[in-house]
């Protein structure tokens, strides 16, 4: 079976890292060193970037309640 591509790029990953303040952990590209609250805390921000970028495009889906 392939590996599935990134759907991050290496740019936002470090990026993210760096605001979430665990850029000394990453900057060596050892993504094993950080935490899994690290990874979730990466992958919320990614969301939250991605979401503000399709609101400022108008493109957003609504939100279902």
């Amino acid at each position: 079976m392939s590996r599935r591509r990134g759907v991050m790029s290496d740019r936002l990953k470090y990026e993210l890292a760096q605001e979430l303040g665990f850029y000394h952990k990453v900057k060596d590209g050892d993504w094993g060193n950080i935490t899994t609250r690290e990874a979730g805390s990466l992958v919320r921000a990614a969301i939250r970037r991605a979401e503000q970028v399709l609101a400022e495009q108008g493109t957003l889906p609504e939100q279902r309640g």
